[in-house]
C-alpha cells in the first residue's frame, strides 16, 4: 500500500513537472486552406504602399495560406470592436493577427479604453476557438518603445504578442514612408518576421 502510495505520489510530480516546463506559447499547426484575419488600421491597409505590397499580401505570399487584410485607415479601436465580430463570422479564420490602436494614441485617446477594446477583440476571437496574434504599436517618441499595454494584455489573455516589430521597422529610415508607416520594404519587414514567428511556435 505505501508503494502504491508511493508511486502515484511520483507520477503526480512527474506530471506537474512536465505541465510546467511546457511551452504553452506554441500555436496550433496551421490549415493552408483556411484564412488568417489580418485586423487593424492603416499599419494592416498597408499605407505608403501599393496594396500587393502591405504586410498581409506579403505574408500570404510567403506562407502559401490565404490572409485577409482586413485594415482600415484612421479607424480607431473602438470602431475595430465594432466590425470585428462580423468580420469573423464572415471570413472563418483560424488565427488573427491584431494590430490596432495607434490612432487611439495619436489622438491621445484614453489608452486603457483601448486596452480594454483589445481585450474584448482578443476575447471574440478566443470564444470561436480562433488563435490570435497581438502586434505592439509603439509611441512616438524618439525610442519607439512598445506600449505597455500590449503586453499587459497578451499576459492577461494569454496570447503571443510582437512587441518589437513595429518599432524596429520604424526606427530604419529605409523601412518607412513617413514616421508612424512603414513603405513596401517595411511591409515586406513585418511579413518576414511574422512569417518566422510563426514558425517558430509551430504554427507552419
Amino acid at each position: 500500500m505505501i508503494m502504491k502510495r508511493f508511486t502515484a505520489v511520483c507520477l503526480l510530480i512527474t506530471a506537474f513537472f512536465v505541465f510546467s516546463c511546457s511551452d504553452s506559447s506554441n500555436m496550433q499547426q496551421l490549415n493552408p486552406d483556411q484564412p488568417i484575419l489580418a485586423f487593424g488600421d492603416s499599419l494592416t491597409f498597408g499605407y505608403g504602399a501599393p496594396q500587393n505590397k502591405s504586410y498581409p499580401a506579403q505574408l500570404s505570399r510567403l506562407i502559401d495560406i490565404p490572409v485577409i487584410n482586413a485594415g482600415i485607415n484612421g479607424e480607431l479601436s473602438k470602431n475595430g470592436l465594432a466590425r470585428l465580430e462580423q468580420l469573423l463570422e464572415l471570413h472563418d479564420p483560424q488565427l488573427l493577427l491584431l494590430c490596432h490602436g495607434a490612432n487611439d494614441m495619436l489622438r491621445k485617446s484614453d489608452l486603457a479604453l483601448m486596452a480594454d477594446n483589445l481585450r474584448a477583440m482578443i476575447s471574440m476571437a478566443q470564444d470561436r476557438d480562433i488563435q490570435v496574434v497581438l502586434i505592439a504599436v509603439p509611441n512616438t517618441t524618439l525610442l519607439l518603445t512598445p506600449l505597455k499595454q500590449y503586453q499587459q494584455v497578451a499576459d492577461e489573455m494569454g496570447i503571443i504578442v510582437e512587441n518589437d516589430l513595429l518599432a524596429d521597422v520604424l526606427s530604419r529610415p529605409g523601412l518607412h514612408s513617413d514616421l508612424i508607416h512603414p513603405n513596401a520594404a517595411g511591409y515586406q519587414q513585418m511579413a518576414e518576421v511574422i512569417a518566422q514567428l510563426l514558425a517558430d511556435k509551430g504554427a507552419i
